[in-house]
């Protein structure tokens, strides 16, 4: 087993990072993959559920059975070797803690610039925009900490109460908000958090956008053909186990509460668990959310000008992305 115990320094000169992006279950990190193998890359995954340790059925990390840990670093989780491919940014935290924006961008701008060190492409590939975002752009709202004395004021606030608590603070923002978000009262405590610390007339730290050449591809596919892969891959995760899965962390003393087990795949389980809903109800509800979740995905990408975008259902795809890479990136 490797084990790196410094990070590279920075690189002076721009150098390259390769983006794979777009909703989810259209074959982004098998893509990844095979990029990775012909110009000599590793990978950062950029997804919001696939830090946590102990969650990798139901977040989607396919990973050979018994895969161990590769590369072992205590700031940046470590790498997983799938192939001959080196796998970043899973298990980054336990799933009894809650991780930020904020900690994934310093950890992935690390990750980056190891792999820059190593003279090797590093390839960030996921459906996660805000991740993705913050590592090449800067989130400023992401250096903003969090006020646990306001959080547990909030706890007990309807999502009513606590948009109302927004509009009032900031009507802007509260009027920007999508229709899942004025729903989730995560987002909403968040945004309250947000919006007081700025009234307070606290300062910002300055984000700046990571220096590098990038190249963005994005994976799309029509609606009728990404609804029938997600039903497929959902059945596929519960055949892996994903409630055996589940009730193990729930043994961990991981709870509900939790915003780990707050996300798809973990959180349609509950009133199955506690029997109040079918089995059949719980998958049901999971692909629908899965489904609502892809045009989320895609709203959210389709403000990005960067993206080249590849329909999958096309046979040439594959080939079509390798030749833009290539351009992009030559090799000697």
């Amino acid at each position: 087993m490797l084990l790196y115990k410094d990070i590279p320094a920075p690189v002076v000169n721009m150098e390259k990072l390769l983006i794979i992006c777009g909703p989810t279950a259209t074959g982004k990190t098998k893509l990844a993959l095979q990029l990775a193998e012909k110009f000599n890359g590793e990978i950062i995954s950029v997804d919001s559920r696939q830090v946590y340790k102990h969650m990798d059925i139901g977040t989607g990390k396919d990973l050979p059975v018994n895969s161990k840990l590769e590369i072992r670093n205590s700031k940046l989780g470590g790498a997983y070797k799938v192939g001959g491919v080196y796998v970043w940014g899973y298990d980054l935290v336990s799933p009894k803690k809650e991780f930020s924006v904020a900690q994934y961008e310093r950890t992935a701008r690390l990750i980056i610039i190891g792999i820059w060190g190593r003279k090797k492409l590093p390839i960030l590939t996921g459906g996660t925009g805000l991740y993705i975002k913050a590592v090449i752009d800067g989130i400023e709202t992401a250096s903003i900490p969090k006020n646990v004395k306001l959080r547990e004021s909030l706890e007990d606030r309807t999502v009513k109460e606590l948009f109302e608590m927004l509009s009032n603070i900031d009507p802007v923002k509260s009027a920007s908000l999508n229709l899942s978000d004025r729903k989730n009262p995560r987002r909403l405590v968040r945004a309250i958090e947000i919006a007081q610390h700025n009234l307070s007339g606290k300062a910002k730290k300055r984000q700046t956008a990571l220096k590098a050449n990038i190249l963005m591809i994005g994976l799309a596919v029509p609606k009728k053909i990404l609804d029938e892969r997600i039903k497929e891959r959902v059945k596929k995760r519960i055949n892996r186990g994903i409630e055996k899965e589940i009730e193990k962390l729930l043994k961990m003393g991981v709870n509900w509460n939790m915003q780990s087990m707050n996300t798809l795949g973990y959180k349609q389980w509950r009133e199955y668990l506690i029997s109040k809903k079918t089995k059949k109800e719980v998958i049901d509800k999971w692909i629908k959310d899965e489904i609502q979740y892809t045009k989320r995905q895609n709203t959210w990408f389709k403000k990005e000008k960067r993206i080249q975008w590849f329909d999958i259902s096309k046979r040439t795809y594959k080939k079509d992305i390798e030749t833009e890479v290539k351009k992009w990136y030559p090799q000697e």
